[in-house]
């Protein structure tokens, strides 16, 4: 068969062409056997969609979309901020789209796509576990930022900018470790999650391991579910628990300086100090861990930085200056009060 077109799609799959249009652009009224199916059959006989009609309307568009999971976590403002002035010097609008936890990013991606006429997007916060059939149904140029990132990416679908979260995490700890302490609690996300929580967590274990000290899963604690993530009230309560366990340990690190803050505060009101009786580590440098009495140990993301690379690149595969790009910025250790040597 030569170029084969979408009513060739439909007449191999038995279906209309409305239903194979539902199947290519994920519509959540298509029966997943038949979805299933007409996939098989576009993967099989490499059929590319004829976007050229979407695509002329989206050229006159120039809007940006910066679509966020964990919007609570004030990590984030800062670097909204950043990205939303460098798309506006650039003469383009931008949009600003909530995540939530359920949902999936890609297929919010395409119907905003849909709606907006988007030319780029950013991703901030959040994981991308998407398969790559997945990820070819948006046919925009997408930028990831601050995203936890599967081993599967490959340069040739998207772009990404970020710390090395699992070199950062380690750093902090080693610290911890080579400044006397051996039981070192962490503050994360749940284990089965595949965010940027677990792989800070695998940070924090291996510079247990490399420091010869065997991790302890009682010390091992999980952000609540019912309480929004990466915030001072979750680090408030988890260390509240874990304070009330018994448990023996000398320092903390959470994986997000809230968080930090919110432990520092229960440990506090338990009627202990930081960091006499326990140190407190965070990770991210955001501004209130400066401001914060006292000042708290952390690792510094150059927040500034992300967001205006994370922008830059996506303008460039815009305008077709560049290929997809992978660009890790180095964190900084910014030793605070809240830690002592013991």
């Amino acid at each position: 068969m030569g170029t084969i077109t979408i009513k060739d799609v439909a007449k191999l799959c038995g279906v209309g062409v409305s239903t194979v249009s539902r199947a290519i652009n994920n519509h959540p009224d298509i029966n997943e056997e038949t979805k299933n199916k007409i996939m098989k059959v576009i993967k099989e006989n490499n059929y590319i969609p004829n976007n050229s009609a979407r695509n002329l309307k989206r050229s006159n568009s120039k809007m940006i979309a910066v679509l966020i999971k964990g919007i609570s976590n004030p990590f984030f403002s800062k670097m909204i901020k950043v990205i939303e002035e460098e798309t506006q010097e650039r003469k383009y609008s931008f949009l600003l789209h909530r995540v939530e936890d359920h949902e999936d990013e890609i297929d919010v991606a395409l119907e905003l796509v849909k709606e907006k006429k988007l030319r780029g997007i950013i991703f901030l916060g959040g994981h991308f576990t998407h398969s790559e059939e997945k990820l070819a149904q948006l046919d925009i140029p997408y930028v990831l930022c601050t995203v936890a990132l599967t081993e599967k990416w490959r340069k040739e679908l998207c772009s990404f900018v970020a710390v090395d979260d699992f070199k950062e995490s380690y750093k902090i700890v080693d610290y911890l470790c080579k400044i006397g302490h051996k039981r070192i609690a962490i503050i994360t996300t749940s284990l089965d999650d595949t965010s940027i929580g677990l792989i800070r967590y695998k940070g924090y274990l291996q510079a247990l391991k490399d420091n010869n000290i065997e991790p302890d899963m009682k010390l091992v604690r999980s952000m609540k579910d019912d309480i929004e993530t990466f915030t001072m009230d979750n680090g408030y309560v988890v260390m509240k628990e874990l304070l009330e366990s018994g448990e023996e340990f000398t320092a903390v690190f959470a994986i997000s300086d809230s968080i930090a803050i919110g432990a520092c505060k229960s440990i506090l009101d338990a009627g202990k100090s930081v960091p006499e009786d326990y140190s407190v580590a965070g990770f991210d440098g955001l501004d209130i861990a400066s401001y914060y009495n006292p000042t708290i140990t952390t690792i510094r993301q150059p927040i500034d930085e992300l967001a205006k690379e994370a922008v830059t690149i996506l303008f460039d595969v815009i305008k077709k200056k560049a290929d997809h790009q992978k660009c890790i910025f180095p964190g900084e250790l910014i030793i605070g009060q809240s830690t002592k040597m013991i």
